[in-house]
């Protein structure tokens, strides 16, 4: 009988032992498969160097790169990417999109950085229009143009003289010179030419323009105000009035308050020098003058200035 229990005993450690190792096998495995196993990842075209605007994409500029979820907007064919101009800069490791490209056959260089419906306007500068230097690509600036009015002849020009106003305001400018990439610092930079971004009306509008005299003001790049001006004449600077108005900002729905007045005070007139009289008075041979002032020029009595024998 004992030995009966004995059996009993060990063949159910023998089978309890073969489960354990069973269920063991099953559950490193199961850790192992799950360890092993990658998540879902998607391949995403980036850029392998920074890309500068103006410049053409080609094959040594891509490169794949592994996402868990696709960037939204992001270009995932690189037939979608390959020969297209920068129009924005592109920095390394950063996917494509079709707001930093230009569109299919447009090319690279400075023509493809130009927005669609939007223009580059030459205006030739000296040290004086280009702001000494600190016109450079990136900035905003207005346009300022000084002539004289059509009609403006003759007595109308002698009273008027030239007329100058704000002609053009928050422009963009695309390149100095034959720079057209930003310089963060904003170094001045002395040249002959800039290319403002405009519309197809304000190109017209600068064309007769340039045929006065123009002037660039800067201004800075986060103030996106139009501010309203009188625009300015030679006749009222020395006209000996100051003309005041309420510079109302658009947008803004309130003017700004008035700038104080100055007014010229005129000196006194002269006093009105008095009429006089002269009498010639004869006493036998001695001949005398008597001077007087005339009483229907100045109040009072008579007044004797001079006897001249």
């Amino acid at each position: 009988m004992r030995k009966r229990l004995i059996g009993v005993l060990a063949f159910a450690l023998a089978v309890s032992a073969g489960a354990a190792f069973v269920l063991y096998q099953l559950i490193a495995s199961r850790m192992t498969v799950g360890a092993s196993a990658k998540p879902a990842t998607n391949k995403v075209w980036v850029a392998s160097r920074d890309l500068e605007p103006g410049a053409l994409v080609t094959e040594r500029d891509l490169r794949n790169q592994d996402y868990l979820s696709v960037p939204p907007g992001a270009l995932t064919k690189k037939e979608d990417i390959l020969s297209r101009g920068v129009t924005a800069p592109i920095h390394e490791d950063s996917p494509f999109y079709d707001t930093s490209l230009a569109p299919k056959g447009a090319g690279a260089g400075f023509a493809a950085t130009i927005p669609k419906g939007m223009r580059a306007f030459a205006v030739h500068v000296n040290e004086v229009v280009g702001v000494s230097g600190f016109a450079v690509t990136g900035m905003h600036v207005d346009v300022l143009v000084s002539g004289q009015p059509p009609g403006g002849s003759g007595e109308n020009a002698a009273a008027t003289g030239n007329i100058t106003r704000t002609l053009l305001q928050d422009l963009v400018i695309m390149s100095a010179g034959q720079n057209y990439q930003k310089d963060a610092e904003g170094k001045p930079v002395l040249v002959q030419v800039v290319n403002l971004l405009v519309t197809p009306d304000q190109a017209e509008m600068l064309t007769l323009a340039t045929q006065q005299t123009i002037q660039l003001v800067l201004r800075n790049p986060t103030d996106r105000d139009v501010v309203n001006t009188p625009g300015a004449a030679t006749a009222n600077l020395f006209g000996g009035k100051i003309r005041t108005a309420r510079v109302e900002v658009e947008g803004s729905g309130q003017p700004s308050p008035p700038r104080p007045v100055v007014r010229a005070v005129e000196p006194p007139a002269p006093p009105a020098k008095p009429r006089t009289v002269t009498v010639e008075v004869f006493s036998g041979p001695t001949r005398s003058e008597s001077t007087f002032i005339d009483p229907g020029s100045s109040p009072g009595p008579y007044s004797r200035e001079a006897v001249k024998p």
